[in-house]
């Protein structure tokens, strides 16, 4: 067997892997990117490019696919000590680190390659975007919001979408962008209540083990009201039409039924609001907006 086929994950290992980045979880900035590439595609020319889409596709699951793969990486031996995280791959021995690194670099390769097959720009601009992911995960060693680190990580999803499409720098993105940024950080600090105990005794730093539950609650109630003002305002700024302000009033519906379900004292619908609401938002909100994309002229 030769040195390159011997360093590429076997089939059993690339199901782990898979496992180990959470695959199905790019259902959360995905949706946001086909926003802004066919938002793009409508003021550019009303027609959908799927070429350009797929690749969009490739560069949002590759970056993710790094992204979660050095966070886990990185974070192993905290993983080890939290009895939520012991289970994962590599704290269990299901991967090494070697074959994670190498299914990181790989997906690291594709997204750079989904870049320069787009435009110039987004190759330029791809290791902007791979700052943060390596950053956010020794976040937590240095900082008590390391949530802010993520949400600038995902804000570059609807903004690389848009540059796909258009080449140029647009604004009505970074407004997108801000919006899946804030939200996402704030899912996040619903998400990290549920360490808080493990992170004061390891010296995770975070929002709810610095200030508390409660704070963090709180705290993600305040970002995704700002969430839904920031949509509001991609919806003015890109000329939206009723079925997105629709799409706009059930993502706030859902916000409402999140913070109704999760409360500072009663963290036992947390991985509903968590996995299900938050998956249920980007879908909705994507529904929404192609249609209203459609009805107004964007060609299939």
């Amino acid at each position: 067997m030769s040195s390159a086929s011997a360093a590429l994950p076997r089939p059993g290992r690339t199901r782990a892997f898979l496992r180990l980045v959470m695959i199905e979880h790019s259902v959360f900035a995905l949706p946001f990117a086909y926003i802004a590439s066919l938002t793009a595609m409508y003021e550019w020319d009303r027609n959908i490019h799927w070429g350009r889409l797929l690749l969009v596709t490739v560069c949002m699951v590759g970056l993710r696919t790094f992204a979660m793969a050095v966070n886990r990486i990185i974070d192993r031996e905290i993983d080890a000590r939290n009895p939520r995280t012991a289970h994962r791959e590599l704290v269990t021995g299901a991967m090494s680190v070697r074959h994670a690194w190498t299914g990181a670099l790989i997906a690291l390769v594709v997204f750079l390659a989904a870049a320069a097959l787009l435009n110039p720009l987004c190759l330029a601009l791809a290791p902007v975007a791979v700052v943060p992911m390596v950053v956010y995960p020794y976040g937590k060693r240095f900082t008590d919001f390391p949530q802010a680190i993520l949400g600038l990580a995902q804000a570059m999803g609807p903004i690389g979408g848009w540059l796909a499409v258009s080449g140029t720098w647009s604004w009505d993105a970074v407004v997108l962008g801000l919006a899946v940024g804030v939200w996402i950080g704030g899912f996040d600090l619903i998400y990290a209540c549920q360490d808080v105990d493990a992170d004061r005794a390891i010296g995770v730093r975070s929002v709810p083990a610095r200030f508390g539950v409660p704070a963090a609650i709180w705290g993600a109630r305040a970002c995704h009201t700002v969430t839904t003002a920031l949509f509001a305002w991609y919806a003015v700024t890109t000329h939206a039409g009723p079925f997105f302000w629709l799409g706009l009033l059930i993502v706030a519906g859902a916000f409402v039924y999140e913070h109704s379900i999760v409360r500072p004292h009663d963290l036992s619908r947390l991985n509903r609001a968590f996995f299900s609401v938050n998956g249920f938002i980007g879908i909705a909100l994507f529904a929404c907006a192609l249609l209203d994309l459609l009805v107004r002229g964007l060609t299939v």
